[in-house]
């Protein structure tokens, strides 16, 4: 009988325990209210990881600070394959693979209109700010880390992107962006389009008005380690096309994109409304240099350590607006760039030049002798090429045994590695990571027929550098992410850029973007 009214008494004296238990987690949810006023996506246009620790002596800014400040990935790659910087930007805040986010390459062809098209060129709207055609993200099939922000329902955030180029501009802020801006190159001025507001506003055409992109007329670009040496280039004399495109291919690109980058947060009150915003700033001027002359010459050194000095005094400017201890920065590159041939052979390492049309020759060769008939190659992207179905189907012919024709006849072109046709990416298991890679890059609607991938170190074009290749050169990019929550330190666990918007979106308590194949790196977070 006493036992029986001992046992509800116990069971009353341990509800406070019990109680307490479950409302524990009531503080960290206090603490998770606190939100970063903003957050800024760095992507500096074809840096190499290798770059951090190449010219890391001559660091003493923005790169050096996120160095010392934040989490750094250093094994941190791309999974897909083509590695272009279309597909780098649609990547970095959606963390798709372009076989889900459809955007498949800096250019492809539209089977629907039976023409060449941009990943983000938009004949139905108007251009704002010069006369040209418009661009928007309309072909952007996933969310991204700033249209969650913007669907989540808490409060107004603001999303922007700015670059040299639409799409690096365009891509990684998505479809709901409050705006875009990229420079045109016939007026020297920043230009957006109808997709995102119906005329430029204020604080953009007061910019252009400014006329800052001319202060670098008769400017000389030097060494910054050594000044008194020849000039890399010597700027043009006169506010023309040719000055503009010079301009962007040289540091004060980057320059005049930081001038916008502080606009912006001042007009825009970016990081100073009681909201977390988002601005993404992809400096492009790298990658025309880099094209150029290759990985290995003095001058990509010197726009490294000047993107160094750009970034500090971006920082330094954000710090007095909105204070750096609010600011989650993410900084990555979009994609890789293979050494120069000429490079490699003065090392005795592989590498050359190959020819896009003379390998859209070889599958027309190859495909009239064995059928007859012209025009089988009606399209491509890239060395990727599309074929003619309705040739096809006039001939009654089956398009698998054609692939499979054309594809043995691209295997005999010199340096090719592989060739995949789009039957081998629907059914195939992948054997290794080059597979993986291309079968990532695949989109079953917007898709090539034909993929052939190079030997390591061979590219296409008559001189400079490219990229696009699935090898580490290509893939191998910066992932630092640095701000309130962020654990600093080196990190060597393998990652992916496609990381990147799990985890910010997961900082954020949004939802993560609907086509990302990432993780969060929890590794380089702080307990909640």
């Amino acid at each position: 009988m006493r036992r029986r009214t001992l046992l509800p008494l116990l069971a009353v004296l341990c509800l406070p325990a019990f109680a307490q238990t479950t409302a524990a987690p009531a503080k960290p949810a206090a603490a998770a209210a606190k939100k970063p006023k903003l957050v800024l996506m760095i992507v500096v246009d074809q840096y190499r990881a290798d770059y951090l620790w190449r010219f890391r002596e001559q660091y003493n800014g923005g790169i050096d600070r996120l160095l010392r400040q934040g989490a750094v990935f250093v094994d941190a790659h791309y999974e897909h394959f083509p590695t272009v910087t279309a597909i780098g930007h649609s990547t970095v805040l959606s963390g798709a693979t372009p076989s889900i986010s459809g955007i498949i390459g800096n250019d492809w062809y539209d089977r629907e209109t039976g023409k060449s098209i941009t990943s983000v060129v938009d004949g139905s709207l108007k251009l704002l700010g010069a006369a040209g055609t418009a661009s928007s993200p309309h072909r952007l099939l996933v969310s991204t880390v700033g249209d969650e922000m913007k669907s989540n329902g808490r409060g107004k955030p603001k999303s922007i992107g700015i670059s040299i180029k639409d799409r690096s501009a365009i891509l990684p802020v998505g479809r709901t962006a409050d705006g875009a801006f990229w420079f045109d190159n016939k007026t020297g001025n920043f230009v957006s389009s109808t997709w995102y507001f119906p005329e430029l506003p204020k604080w953009a055409a007061d910019f252009n008005a400014s006329r800052a992109v001319d202060q670098w007329l008769n400017k000389s670009w030097v060494s910054i380690e050594n000044p008194k040496a020849e000039p890399f280039v010597v700027m043009g004399a006169e506010p023309v096309e040719k000055y503009y495109a010079q301009m962007q291919r040289t540091p004060f690109g980057n320059d005049i994109l930081e001038l916008l980058a502080e606009k912006a947060v001042e007009a825009e009150q970016l990081g100073q409304r009681g909201e977390t915003d988002l601005l993404s700033v992809s400096f492009s001027s790298n990658d025309y240099v880099g094209h150029e002359v290759g990985p290995d010459h003095p001058k990509v050194r010197d726009i490294s350590i000047r993107t160094d000095r750009a970034l500090a005094k971006l920082f330094a400017f954000l710090d007095k607006k909105i204070g750096m201890a609010n600011i989650v920065v993410a900084f990555t590159a979009d994609h890789g760039v293979s050494p120069t041939a000429e490079m490699q052979k003065s090392r005795r390492m592989p590498g050359g030049r190959l020819s896009e049309p003379q390998m859209m020759e070889t599958i027309e060769k190859a495909l009239s002798a064995r059928y007859g008939g012209t025009k089988w190659v009606i399209g491509r992207s890239g060395p990727s090429a599309y074929l003619n179905y309705d040739l096809m189907r006039q001939m009654k012919l089956d398009p698998a045994e054609v692939r499979a024709v054309a594809a043995e006849a691209l295997r005999s072109f010199p340096h090719i590695a592989r060739v995949y046709t789009r039957d081998d990416l629907l059914r195939m298991a992948p054997r290794d990571i080059i597979d993986s890679r291309v079968r990532a890059g695949f989109h079953e609607a917007r898709g090539a027929d034909l993929y052939p991938v190079t030997e390591p170190y061979y590219t296409y074009g008559k001189d400079g550098a490219s990229h696009g290749a699935p090898y580490n050169y290509d893939t191998h990019v910066p992932v630092i992410l640095m701000g309130p929550g962020i654990k600093a330190g080196r990190y060597t666990q393998r990652a992916k850029v496609n990381d990147i918007a799990p985890t910010l979106a997961t900082m954020l308590d949004v939802e993560t973007p609907s086509g990302s194949v990432g993780r969060v790196l929890t590794e380089a977070l702080v307990s909640r």
